[in-house]
């Protein structure tokens, strides 16, 4: 197990991964390995076997919070927490990893680690993330992020509607949020609110349970289904000052946290489509037909290779802005265009692989349904394809036309 103050001992190097076909994995240091080849184990045998059944049962296992947390999986991209010096590729490869054995788990952990400890990383007071991030890098308690409304997705950075009033020492929010990843069951939910006085978006950590606040489940998803989202209603819930977060003025900190969510998504549509690609893989192995292994034939040998393709391009973007992002230049269009990119090409080869599976791919026991069902949901949230591509469009030519 990996220590909150020591690099990981005694394991052995991650085995290369067979859809990793241009061995980019060799980019990790010899300690990232070590730690990538535990989480791996930690993955493979309480994560991946019990997946299906969760998502079956709409019901996410929040369980591995804490053992996500027992390895050390909420301190990797926080320096004075770390359990090692690491980079950005490797956060990126577990991520990848995480989402290849369940991309529900790996969303769970990812609003708390990603979403809501980076919103008080990059938004906090020094004297807020002195009080926070202890709690959280240990999972002493687990956070959400209310950034997205019932009306309001894609131009919530023009169109918030929920508003903060501030009263002497005080704040009064109102409001409603939708889609809130782990907010029914959350300590804390990072709510982002337009301020009446200044018309400037605020962040606010809102302590749960308060009065006038509810977070309810969303019934009937068939993506994501092990996931607790939820829509959220704040009534003239009070937030005393010191639980706004302090650094921030605008919109352009809640932009900084999810550049670096986004480009995160990329790496788990990565892992999305290797568990598909594996799947089909070895089921196309042993599936017969006409006498002989499906495997054997061009359009299944044509699907395979386009699919690996796809990951061996999608990888190979997030590798490289990864590694922008530890030289800090990884910009918001370099972000946006991994979104989409990896996104897209995640879509097609799961959609591929779905179909080398027959019939039989739409049944969870095969190992495709699932990824083919989550797909829909990492191609769509941390900004659809078509925001993203926008974005990137308005970095080629100078002019924004996103309306």
């Amino acid at each position: 197990m990996t220590t909150p103050n020591d690099a990981p001992r005694g394991s052995a190097p991650a085995a290369r991964l067979s859809a990793d076909f241009f061995a980019f994995q060799q980019l990790l240091t010899e300690t990232e390995q070590r730690a990538l080849a535990e989480l791996r184990e930690f993955f493979d045998s309480e994560i991946r076997p019990f997946a299906d059944d969760y998502w079956e049962r709409a019901e996410p296992p929040k369980h591995l919070l804490a053992r996500a947390a027992e390895m050390g999986m909420f301190r990797h991209a926080f320096p004075d927490y770390a359990p090692f010096e690491n980079s950005a590729v490797f956060r990126g490869w577990v991520a990848m990893e995480l989402a290849s054995a369940d991309p529900s788990t790996a969303t769970l952990i990812g609003v708390h680690s990603g979403l809501a400890m980076g919103a008080i990383s990059v938004g906090g007071s020094e004297a807020q993330r002195a009080e926070w991030m202890p709690r959280l890098v240990t999972g002493e308690q687990i956070g959400a992020f209310g950034l997205t409304e019932p009306n309001h997705g894609s131009d919530t950075a023009k169109g918030l509607e929920t508003t903060a009033e501030r009263r002497g020492d005080e704040w009064v929010l109102n409001g409603a949020k939708r889609w809130i990843g782990n907010a029914v069951f959350a300590d804390f939910v990072v709510i982002w609110a337009r301020d009446l006085a200044d018309n400037h978006v605020k962040g606010f950590i809102v302590r749960t349970p308060a009065a006038g606040f509810t977070a309810t489940k969303i019934e009937r998803k068939q993506s994501m289904r092990a996931v607790e989202n939820a829509d959220i209603v704040l009534d003239n819930v009070i937030v005393p000052e010191h639980d706004r977060l302090q650094n921030v003025s605008s919109f352009r900190e809640v932009a900084e946290v999810l550049r670096q969510a986004r480009a995160g998504v990329g790496w788990q549509a990565v892992g999305v489509s290797i568990a598909a690609y594996e799947a089909a893989l070895a089921y196309a192995k042993q599936r017969e037909q006409f006498g002989k292994p499906i495997a054997s034939f061009q359009l299944v040998q044509l699907k395979l290779s386009e699919s690996l393709a796809n990951i061996t391009a999608s990888l190979a973007l997030c590798v490289r802005a990864s590694q922008l992002q530890d030289e800090g230049s990884q910009s918001d269009e370099h972000a946006a265009m991994v979104k989409a990119f990896t996104t897209a090409r995640m879509r097609d080869t799961v959609a591929m692989c779905r179909d080398i599976c027959g019939g039989n791919g739409i049944q969870l026991d095969y190992g495709v349904a699932r990824y083919f069902a989550d797909a829909e949901t990492v191609y769509t949230f941390d900004g659809t394809y078509d925001m993203n591509s926008l974005v990137v469009g308005r970095a080629i030519t100078g002019i924004a036309a996103f309306t």
